[in-house]
């Protein structure tokens, strides 16, 4: 490691002078991205500054027709959050396959979400559910909000105070997990809400995650797993590495696309609770 100054705000404000006022400075929140690359000595900020001692950026509840989870909840605390398991348990159940229980216990949705790793898991329920990112200015559409490997756009001395997602009445994450890991080599959201259907797939882009019209067409007739049997993605644009080649990869998104679309469906509107069974 090296020298650099340690900060530790109470506030969200304090934070947002303190990133301003130190251009080179990383925020630090689970610290499993930003750490190992320190020790690498491939990230040399001059400042970390610490948000986990600001209480207000903890936490998940059910605001009207949406659930907010503030940006420090650990990943174990949003999987056990019984209130995402009744209102929305195709989130609830996607920090469960993250990592190990080390990494599930300290890392972060907001630090997931910011790093946008081709191969993390929110992402994908991002997109996949249509939420908003709400930073300590503004309101980012998931859908402009992750724009290529490791980027988003996020802008200088931006950061992110809360995830907001939509409650759909049916929704399922289903991923093809690297067994060391638990990174996703291909990982696949669907969610239906209202007439918004959507396929996300995370692990099996190069440049990051994205959504599969081509299926979401597919599914505005029938939101089931028929609905897309037979059909697939190009290869194009796919990942490629010691893992999985690009073909297997989009072998994959169609194969964990139905099994995700079975696990929604299998749940039934009868999982949902009746002030939201009518959306």
């Amino acid at each position: 490691m090296y020298n650099f100054t340690y900060h530790r705000p109470a506030t969200v404000r304090q934070a947002a002078n303190l990133l301003a006022k130190n251009p080179e400075a990383k925020l630090l929140a689970g610290g499993h991205s930003l750490i190992p690359v320190m020790k690498l000595r491939l990230a040399q900020p001059s400042a970390l500054i610490d948000l986990n001692q600001i209480d207000e950026l903890a936490g998940v509840e059910v605001k009207g027709r949406s659930v907010v989870i503030g940006a420090l909840t650990r990943h174990a605390d949003v999987a056990n959050s019984q209130v995402l398991q009744q209102v929305l348990p195709g989130l609830a159940s996607v920090p469960g396959s993250i990592g190990d229980p080390q990494v599930r216990n300290r890392g972060t949705i907001g630090g997931s979400v910011a790093n946008n790793d081709p191969n993390a898991d929110y992402p994908a329920a991002c997109l996949g559910l249509g939420a908003t990112i709400v930073t300590n200015k503004r309101r980012i559409a998931a859908d402009d909000f992750f724009t290529g490997m490791f980027s988003t756009a996020l802008e200088e001395n931006e950061i992110i105070v809360k995830v907001m997602f939509p409650i759909a009445k049916k929704a399922a994450y289903e991923k093809f997990k690297h067994p060391a890991s638990g990174f996703a080599l291909v990982g696949v959201f669907v969610a239906k809400r209202g007439s918004d259907i959507r396929v996300a797939v995370t692990g099996a882009g190069a440049n990051g995650v994205f959504r599969v019209k081509s299926f979401e067409e597919a599914l505005k007739k029938r939101f089931s797993p028929k609905s897309i049997e037979g059909m697939t993605i190009p290869a194009t644009g796919m990942n490629s590495d010691i893992h999985a080649s690009p073909e297997y990869r989009a072998h994959l998104v169609g194969v964990l696309a139905r099994r995700a679309l079975a696990k929604a469906t299998a749940r039934g509107d009868s999982d949902v609770p009746g002030a939201i069974a009518g959306m």
